[in-house]
């Protein structure tokens, strides 16, 4: 049904429906306040935390910096001492090698007199050499002596004689065979023995060998 209305100036009246209306608790002033503050603190100490721990890891990366340079300046340093180290080593070695080498050669350049006297000393009467020679090297030094002599008794006393040096040791006889030997331009024949022995050079203690001084101290001046 339709209504109309028929005074002047009149107004139309409707029908109105039902509000709807939102609203949020209240909480308070004090209540904002304390969660703004409690927020601002938070903020405040995180950045506070986060700038101590900022400049703690700086300072220490600093430190580990330095220490790291410290360290390669002394490895360098280091490196160059143990360089200069193996050098006098390698150097020392080598000396010690050339000292050994000149040591050997001067103690053996006196074995061969020490023999030849002391064969020289063994000798007894009616022995001569014809020939003396060296049949093996190295520390175990041997050698060969070839001689006559006029009968065997001498030939037991020189062997003898050589086994009490100090230098000779391990006397060994060969062989030994007669011969015929000729006296010179004379004419004269004789019956003798040839004999072949082998003995070896050894070196004495230094405790039992006896020493002199090459001067003698009285005869030197004031």
């Amino acid at each position: 049904m339709i209504e109309v209305n028929l005074q002047p100036g009149g107004k139309k009246r409707g029908t109105r429906g039902p509000k709807l209306s939102f609203s949020l608790p209240s909480m308070g002033g004090f209540g904002r306040d304390r969660w703004v503050l409690g927020s601002s603190v938070v903020v405040i100490a995180a950045a506070a935390v986060c700038g101590w721990w900022y400049k703690t890891v700086t300072s220490r990366a600093v430190e580990l910096q330095v220490q790291i340079e410290d360290a390669r300046a002394d490895s360098a340093r280091y490196a160059d001492l143990i360089q200069q180290n193996d050098a006098l080593l390698a150097r020392r070695d080598s000396i010690a090698q050339r000292v050994q080498i000149i040591q050997e050669i001067d103690g053996d350049r006196y074995v061969w007199p020490h023999i030849m006297d002391e064969v020289a000393r063994a000798l007894p009467e009616y022995t001569w050499l014809t020939e003396m020679l060296q049949v093996s090297l190295g520390d175990q030094l041997q050698f060969r002596l070839v001689g006559r002599v006029g009968n065997t008794f001498a030939l037991t006393q020189f062997m003898e004689n050589l086994e009490a040096s100090l230098f000779v040791r391990g006397v060994r006889l060969l062989s030994t065979d007669q011969v015929i030997d000729e006296i010179g331009e004379t004419g004269i024949r004789r019956v003798v023995y040839e004999f072949q022995l082998e003995a070896f050079f050894d070196r004495p203690p230094p405790e039992l060998l006896e020493t002199v001084p090459l001067f003698d101290p009285s005869s030197a001046g004031p």
